[in-house]
C-alpha cells in the first residue's frame, strides 16, 4: 500500500469519525437540553409528519378522540381528564380540553400559559391537527381534535395533547442536518487542502528522493537536489544532497589516487629503470672481462654502487613519502626555539655548502627567543631537502642561500630563497607534486634527486598544520616558504 493511498484513506477515516461525533454529541446536547432521550428521534417524526406524539401517547389521544366521538359529555368529567392527565404526564405529556372560548381543563403542569390566547382556532372539517405553538419563551408541539360535545346545542370542544419542547433543543434539531452536512463539507475541503499540503511537502519530496537513490543506484552522482523547504524534509532533502556531494568528491578523490597510482607506479618505473640499465650494463661489462684492469674494475664496481644507493634512497623517500600521505607516519611535537635550530641545521650542511662555494645570509632573524610547536627530526628534514633543491639548481657563481624568519599572527614563517635559474611560472603550482621535475627529460643527471623532496616537505608541513608555498622568477631565483604554529 502506497504512502498516498494511506495518507488518502487515514484523511477519509477522520472526516466519518469526525461527523460520527459530531452527530453523536449533538445528540447527547439535546438530551441533555431537554432530558428526553427519545428527543433526538421524535424531532425527525415532529418535523417530516407532524406527528408530536409517541406511541403510547398516540394511544391516549386516540382514546380521547374515540370518548369525543362517541361520548363527548364524559371529557366534562374532570377527574377522568385528570386520569388521562396523570397517564399522559408519564409520557412528559399533558391534556387541555377547551369547550367553546374557555378552558375547561389544563394540566398543572402548564399553569402559567395563557392558553386561551394563543390555542388555535376551531377548524372542524379536519379531523386531526398537528402543528407547535408558543407561550413567551416555552414552546409546545400538540395534537388537536374538534368536535361537538352536542349536535344540537353546537357546543365546540377541543381535545388538546400537549408536549412542551426545549426552543434551543428545537433550533439544534432543525439546524443539524445543515450543520452535519456543512460540518462534512468543512472537514472533506479541509482534508482535500491537506492532502494535497502534505503531498507537495511530503510526498513530492520523497518521491524525489526515491528517483535520487535511483540515480545513485545507477551510478549517476552528477543530479542536484534543492530543498523546497526549511522544515523536516527539507533538511532530509539537504542532507541527502550533502550525502551525494560527498559521495561523489569521494568517487572523484578515489578516481584521481587511482589516477596518481598509476602515475606513481609509471614514476617509479622510470625512474628505477635508469639505474638499473646503469647497473646491468656495468655488471655485463664486469662479466664479458671489459674490467681488465684493477682501475677499470674499481670504477665500475664504484658505478655500481653509486647507482644502487640511489635506488635505496629513492626506495626508502618513497616509503617515507608513502608513510606520510597514509597518515600513518606518527608526529612528535615539542616546544621548539626556532632561530638556534636553524642556525644548527644550517651548520650541520656547512660542508656541503663549503664544497659548492655557496654562501648563506640570514634577514630578520628573531633578537628575543621564537618558539614553535614542531618535530625536530621530521622539521630537520625538511629544511635538508629544501638545502639539497637549492644546492642542485643552483649552476653560477656567485651561489647565494638567504634564510628569513618573520612573524604573522599564530605563525612564524621561515623563508628560502636561493639565486638560482628560477622555475617557470606555469611549473609553479606543480613543483609540490610527486616525481615532479621542471626539465623536460626525467634523467636524473640534470639534476639529481628522486623527485619526492618537495612533496615530502609539504606532507610534513600540512602535518604541522602549516602551509608551504613558493615564488619564483627565471634568471633570478626562487623563494620556498613554510609557516609553524608559535607557541608563547
Amino acid at each position: 500500500m502506497s504512502l498516498r493511498f494511506r495518507l488518502l484513506l487515514s484523511f477519509t477515516s477522520v472526516v466519518i469519525v469526525s461527523v460520527i461525533l459530531f452527530v453523536l454529541s449533538s445528540y447527547l446536547l439535546s438530551v441533555a437540553v431537554t432530558g428526553d432521550v427519545r428527543s433526538f428521534n421524535n424531532f425527525y417524526k415532529i418535523h417530516y409528519s407532524l406527528h408530536p406524539l409517541s406511541e403510547e401517547e398516540e394511544s391516549l389521544f386516540l382514546d380521547l378522540k374515540y370518548l369525543a366521538k362517541n361520548d363527548p359529555e364524559q371529557l366534562k368529567n374532570i377527574k377522568l381528564l385528570e386520569k388521562y392527565n396523570t397517564d399522559l404526564k408519564m409520557e412528559k405529556a399533558a391534556l387541555v380540553v377547551r369547550v367553546n372560548d374557555s378552558i375547561l381543563y389544563a394540566a398543572p403542569s402548564l399553569s402559567g400559559v395563557d392558553f386561551p390566547s394563543i390555542l388555535p382556532e376551531y377548524d372542524m372539517g379536519n379531523n386531526v391537527i398537528r402543528n407547535t405553538l408558543n407561550a413567551g419563551s416555552r414552546f409546545f408541539s400538540y395534537s388537536k381534535f374538534d368536535f361537538y360535545f352536542s349536535s344540537e346545542t353546537k357546543e365546540k370542544g377541543s381535545i388538546f395533547v400537549i408536549h412542551e419542547r426545549s426552543p434551543f433543543a428545537q433550533v439544534i434539531r432543525r439546524m443539524l442536518p445543515i450543520l452535519i452536512g456543512l460540518f462534512a463539507v468543512i472537514l472533506l475541503l479541509t482534508g482535500v487542502l491537506l492532502y494535497r499540503y502534505v503531498t507537495r511537502k511530503i510526498i513530492k519530496p520523497l518521491d524525489q528522493l526515491r528517483r535520487s537513490a535511483e540515480h545513485i543506484k545507477d551510478g549517476d552522482l552528477t543530479f542536484e537536489l534543492k530543498a523546497a523547504s526549511k522544515d523536516e524534509v527539507g533538511q532530509l532533502v539537504q542532507t541527502f544532497d550533502q550525502m551525494r556531494q560527498r559521495l561523489y568528491e569521494s568517487i572523484q578523490l578515489q578516481l584521481h589516487y587511482e589516477e596518481n597510482r598509476k602515475q606513481l607506479i609509471s614514476n617509479i618505473s622510470h625512474d628505477l629503470r635508469t639505474p638499473i640499465t646503469t647497473i646491468k650494463g656495468y655488471a655485463e661489462g664486469i662479466r664479458d672481462g671489459v674490467t681488465n684492469t684493477e682501475e677499470k674494475l674499481n670504477k665500475y664496481v664504484s658505478a655500481i654502487h653509486t647507482r644502487a644507493s640511489d635506488m635505496e634512497r629513492l626506495v626508502n623517500e618513497l616509503l617515507y613519502f608513502s608513510k606520510l600521505d597514509l597518515k600513518k607516519e606518527p608526529f612528535s611535537f615539542q616546544k621548539l626555539e626556532l632561530s638556534s635550530f636553524l642556525y644548527n641545521t644550517a651548520d650541520d650542511m656547512s660542508i656541503e655548502f663549503h664544497n659548492q662555494h655557496v654562501d648563506v645570509s640570514w634577514e630578520n632573524m628573531p633578537e628575543q627567543p621564537l618558539f614553535v610547536l614542531a618535530d625536530r627530526e621530521k622539521l630537520k628534514r625538511v629544511l635538508i631537502n629544501l638545502f639539497d633543491n637549492c644546492l642542485k639548481y643552483m649552476n653560477q657563481p656567485p651561489k647565494r642561500i638567504t634564510i628569513a624568519v618573520n612573524r604573522d599572527e599564530d605563525d612564524a614563517v621561515i623563508t628560502i630563497t636561493d639565486n638560482g635559474p628560477g622555475i617557470p611560472e606555469e611549473a609553479i603550482p606543480h613543483i609540490f607534486e610527486r616525481f615532479y621535475r621542471v626539465e623536460p627529460s626525467r634523467n636524473q643527471t640534470v639534476a639529481g634527486g628522486s623527485g619526492l623532496g618537495l612533496a615530502i616537505a609539504q606532507q610534513i608541513i600540512e602535518g604541522h598544520g602549516g602551509k608551504i608555498r613558493a615564488s619564483s622568477e627565471l634568471g633570478r631565483g626562487t623563494s620556498i616558504s613554510f609557516t609553524l604554529k608559535r607557541v608563547r
